[in-house]
């Protein structure tokens, strides 16, 4: 065992000393591997830390909750011109939905609207995501509000003009004023703002912070419904422990019967579900680390394409010295473990050159980015360490057997 041990050591400080003496080709070795650790590390923490984002902002969501459109959210085999043909889900759906099917906990009604633009004395926001739903979206999506309150049921229902904006939406406006209480314009026409909410950050794409909720029926007195070629939906929770499966056949088949379609006939809507989303969203970030991957790895093959050539070089210069060292007594291991330790150390250093850039380029985004946090975690950061170990095993494993089998004689004779 000791004499294995001295084996290393010694191994080792040959590895060390060579490296020491050729340090500008030492650098370029290093600078391959380090870009490549540097690529699939980066790639990977952010899309773990876009993935951690999204899922935060889910987190307060039932996953069970279902909307009741004529859109899909996802991929359908339905072809385009059918579901161009499928009617708008509406008010009157809603109302249907509610009444008629069992095991709802709660349900509301959306208009996905455009862009508005909202007023507040001399200040004005455009292209302010303004939303009009029902007053069951306040428990459906879990909304938690700063202060004053979300409008109630029998405000919604009768279409109070009252409006609830998102946090930045109301620094925007009012600045360090308190929102509450304040009348702003919409759609051409006067709101008071009951509550504000609290600031939630980006994350898909689609944070409150920047919205403002107002009753679908409120919107529904001036534009035709409410419709106007806009798009609705039913929003549904279903309550806690109800089977989802049988929940969603009980309402695809009363719905199909208040639509009056026949058994023969496919549905002219969707029911979309949160749990698909999230499905979706998993396909997603597994697509971009096997993106991540493929376009990085290439930077690592190159990188230890770099190695294995000096480590090349490195048995052809030293042809001389090895033969001299196998003639003194050295063992083929100990020739062995020589190159395999320079190319070991050679490949780990970079590897953590590498991680040490996307750790300093984390703290740098997360200084300047307020809302989204980039986490270099330990799992990557384990990773990128054994990446980098078994790369220099593999380029220098050819070149350290090949000069672990020179006979000493002609090595030396080579040198000469």
């Amino acid at each position: 065992m000791l004499v294995y041990l001295r084996v290393f050591k010694e191994s080792f400080s040959f590895a060390l000393n060579a490296l020491r003496t050729n340090k500008l080709r030492t650098f370029l070795s290093l600078l391959g591997v380090t870009v490549g650790i540097f690529s699939i590390i980066a790639v990977l923490a952010a899309v773990d830390s876009l993935d951690r984002k999204i899922k935060e902002n889910l987190s307060g969501l039932d996953k069970n909750t279902m909307y009741l459109t004529k859109y899909s959210f996802g991929p359908t085999e339905v072809p385009r011109w059918k579901r161009d043909n499928f009617p708008q889900t509406n008010y009157d759906d809603y109302e249907f939905v509610r009444r008629n099917v069992p095991d709802i906990e709660e349900s509301a009604y959306v208009i996905f609207g455009g862009s508005e633009t909202i007023r507040y004395q001399a200040e004005t926001v455009t292209n302010v995501n303004v939303t009009p739903i029902s007053h069951g979206i306040y428990i459906i999506d879990d909304l938690k509000i700063e202060k004053g309150r979300f409008y109630s049921e029998l405000e919604s229902d009768t279409g109070a003009p009252v409006v609830v904006i998102g946090a930045e939406l109301a620094e925007s406006l009012f600045d360090n004023l308190n929102p509450v209480g304040k009348v702003v314009r919409i759609y051409g026409r006067k709101l008071t703002v009951i509550g504000v909410l609290k600031k939630y950050g980006s994350g898909l794409g689609d944070s409150p912070d920047g919205k403002a909720f107002v009753p679908a029926n409120f919107v529904r007195q001036f534009r035709n419904g409410g419709v106007d070629g806009l798009p609705g939906a039913v929003v549904i929770k279903p309550k806690a422990g109800v089977d989802i499966a049988g929940f969603e056949s009980v309402l695809k088949q009363k719905f199909r019967a208040y639509r009056g379609l026949k058994a023969d006939e496919d549905d002219d809507f969707f029911v979309n579900k949160l749990s698909g989303l999230v499905s979706f969203i998993d396909a997603i970030i597994s697509t971009l680390n096997l993106v991540g991957w493929v376009i990085s790895g290439f930077s690592l093959l190159v990188g230890g394409f770099g190695i294995a050539n000096i480590m090349f070089v490195s048995v052809k210069e030293r042809t001389n010295l090895i033969g001299i060292q196998k003639s003194l007594g050295a063992k083929n291991r100990f020739i062995l473990f020589q190159f395999l330790f320079e190319a070991t150390i050679l490949a780990v250093v970079g590897g953590l050159v590498g991680l040490l850039f996307v750790w300093i380029i984390a703290m740098i985004m997360n200084g300047f980015v307020e809302d989204f946090k980039f986490v270099l975690s330990f799992s990557n950061m384990f990773l990128g360490f054994v990446l980098s170990s078994v790369i220099g095993l593999i380029s220098g494993v050819i070149p350290a057997i090949s000069a672990s089998k020179l006979d000493p004689v002609e090595a030396i004779r080579t040198g000469m």
